[in-house]
């Protein structure tokens, strides 16, 4: 029997799904009816179910606003420099500090910087002063009886001031909306009560319930996990069935929206209740399902993180958000220059998460991979590009407007790296916050040729490189005269590193170096064209008359060492070219081939910026070159050297 598989029949847009989900769940009827009185200042980031007026009046009393002499104004006129006036102490002027209750019949107070006192009992002044000069009159800030804030106010520190000030010690506040969140899927494992070295292939570790449920807490909400769930349709029906009758306000099951023969959620509503969305034309977040089940939303989150996360903020947010009387959030945006072409698919919005740097003028975004199971895409990303449905994507250089995660001066003060992918830049991105917390290095792998092109571009503040020169064995020096002509710059070693063949312990292919690559039974993993990795590999090839076409894997390509190693740790190709220091982090063996010079080219135009020159600081420091040494293969005899 062939397993029935779910099809997505009438895909929404998003506009499309977001008008459903407001026709059909109405803020009025999310609202949460249900309150508690809770003590003034534990009220902080509650909504109130009630307005609330004020009891007392703040001040509560006429009081002097500065040190000095309480004074019927009228007592004062006439006074100045040339006709100064004396009063009498205890009779016409009255000593009084700030915040004190004003004397009966007195309406203004001289500062004491403007008063001389000839004796102990006279006071002379040389300006007059008004009625309630430098006075806090009664009612000044709050009047009792008057509206300090109406229900649906979100309640913030500033608030807990005015509400004691103004007598109001508690406050009844809407019930917290409360969600149920259950993980769905056979593969999953519980994190708390997993060892490591059990993991089996196939298992994956549950995140995606935690992730959601913080995301729920951070709108206010509160949220119940249940332990994961096995694919199998009655348990998940049962599940939901449970939850709504439990009183929660929304259901979340993680997993199972998909198309897939286990992928159960969607009969699982239908059972229950109806459908009302099953897949979104967006990318990440594509599968998403909303459905209601006796009046109460539940949805079906993809399993994918970076999916979950956008479902999250598109349809669960607004929910949570209508529950509690609370419009969304405004996003904040800015606008930026993409680094490069961005293609995208005709039909679909993409939420493409980028990083984002101030280079010169301009805010320049480069892409972050767009796989929906890369959470790191999520962490790392500064901000989120949408590019519309009706395009096939961004121009380079064309002005694209970016949602911001992060705040603008964070952003500038961000040192954008493009180029060659080393590991000792992670350790330079520590050591640099270490000492400046306000600054960070962001890093882009695209290989040395593509550093030296973003440095061309204008895009970048300086390039990670490691070409070299086949004709005389030099490092980078032929390339930055070749492909920057005119362009000034510095250029500073970060280290020299051994780079060698990365092949699993034991080496079970006996694989002595680069010749056995054209071997039948070797598959290699390469680094993508342009990097100085592929540039070392096809130098050595041709020296030894190798016909790449001949190698198995030569066209498969991975853009970091990291991801070259854990490609034959996998057993996805039995050995790749790349640095020791790789090779190590994972438990590979490693046989050297080369020890090459890894460089950071600067622009002059960047160089002497406060930034730079901390950055490096940073690089010439013994911590940074002790942190770089404990990783191995790597030598820092001319670490900070210019060459």
């Amino acid at each position: 029997m062939v397993p029935k598989r779910n099809v997505y029949l009438q895909m929404k847009t998003l506009a499309q799904a977001r008008k459903i989900i407001l026709e059909q769940f109405a803020p009025r009827t999310l609202l949460c009816r249900d309150t508690e009185t809770l003590a003034v200042p534990d009220a902080v980031g509650r909504v109130l179910a009630e307005p609330v007026f004020a009891r007392l009046s703040s001040p509560h009393f006429h009081a002097a606003a500065m040190d000095g002499l309480a004074v019927d104004a009228k007592s004062t006129y006439g006074a100045s420099e040339t006709t100064p006036m004396e009063l009498v102490m205890g009779r016409e002027a009255f000593p009084v500090n700030t915040g004190h209750v004003l004397p009966a019949e007195t309406n203004a107070v001289i500062m004491i910087e403007h008063v001389t006192f000839p004796k102990a009992s006279r006071a002379v002044i040389e300006a007059p002063v008004f009625p309630w000069q430098n006075v806090r009159k009664m009612g000044e800030d709050i009047v009792a009886g008057e509206l300090l804030f109406a229900q649906n106010h979100l309640l913030t520190p500033y608030c807990i001031g005015a509400l004691l000030s103004g007598g109001i010690f508690e406050v009844t506040v809407r019930r917290k909306p409360k969600i149920l969140i259950i993980p769905t899927g056979s593969e999953l494992v519980d994190w708390r009560c997993t060892d490591l070295k059990d993991l089996q292939p196939g298992q994956v570790l549950e995140s995606n319930g935690y992730v959601l449920g913080k995301l729920v807490e951070a709108c206010g909400g509160t949220y119940v996990q249940r332990e994961k769930l096995d694919d199998d349709l009655a348990a998940i029906t049962g599940a939901i069935a449970r939850g709504v009758e439990e009183g929660f306000d929304a259901v979340l099951t993680v997993g199972g929206s998909s198309a897939g023969t286990e992928d159960y959620t969607r009969s699982a509503i239908s059972e229950l209740g109806r459908v009302l969305i099953h897949g979104v034309t967006i990318m990440p977040g594509k599968p998403v399902i909303v459905g209601e089940v006796h009046g109460r939303p539940v949805c079906g989150m993809p399993g994918y993180p970076v999916s979950a996360i956008v479902a999250f903020e598109q349809f669960v947010r607004p929910l949570i958000c209508a529950m509690q009387g609370q419009p969304e959030p405004d996003p904040r945006y800015t606008e930026v220059h993409p680094t490069r072409k961005i293609p995208s698919k005709l039909g679909v919005e993409e939420f493409l998460r980028v990083k984002l740097g101030q280079v010169g003028e301009r805010i320049v975004a480069t892409p972050l991979p767009r796989g929906a199971g890369m959470i790191t895409s999520i962490t790392e990303a500064d901000g989120i590009l949408r590019i519309p449905n009706h395009v096939e994507g961004i121009r380079e250089h064309a002005p694209a407007t970016v949602e911001l995660l992060r705040p603008l001066a964070r952003i500038r003060n961000t040192i954008v790296a493009v180029g060659s992918h080393d590991n000792t830049l992670d350790v330079l991105a520590d050591c640099l916050r270490a000492a400046y917390p306000a600054l960070s290095l962001s890093s882009s792998h695209v290989g040395s040729m593509g550093g030296l092109m973003a440095i061309r571009k204008g895009v970048c503040h300086l390039a990670g490189c490691h070409l070299l020169n086949a004709e005389d064995g030099t490092y980078n020096a032929a390339f930055i005269e070749k492909y920057l002509p005119g362009t000034a710059v510095r250029r500073v070693n970060l280290v020299f590193r051994d780079q060698g063949l990365m092949v699993l312990p034991e080496n079970p292919k006996k694989i002595a170096g680069i010749e056995d690559l054209a071997r039948e039974d070797v598959r290699l993993i390469n680094r993508q064209g342009g990097s100085g990795t592929r540039i070392l590999l096809d130098y050595r090839l041709a020296q030894l008359g190798i016909d790449t076409g001949k190698i198995q894997g030569y066209a498969d390509e991975e853009f970091t060492h990291m991801s070259v190693a854990v490609a034959v740790l996998s057993g996805r190709a039995d050995v790749g070219l790349g640095i020791f220091a790789a090779a190590r982090a994972l438990g590979l063996d490693f046989i050297p081939v080369v020890t090459e010079q890894y460089d950071l080219v600067i622009p002059e135009e960047h160089f002497f910026s406060e930034n730079l020159q901390r950055l490096l600081e940073i690089i010439n420091s013994p911590a940074f070159k002790a942190r770089v040494a404990k990783l191995g293969g790597y030598h820092t005899a001319r670490t900070g050297e210019f060459f």
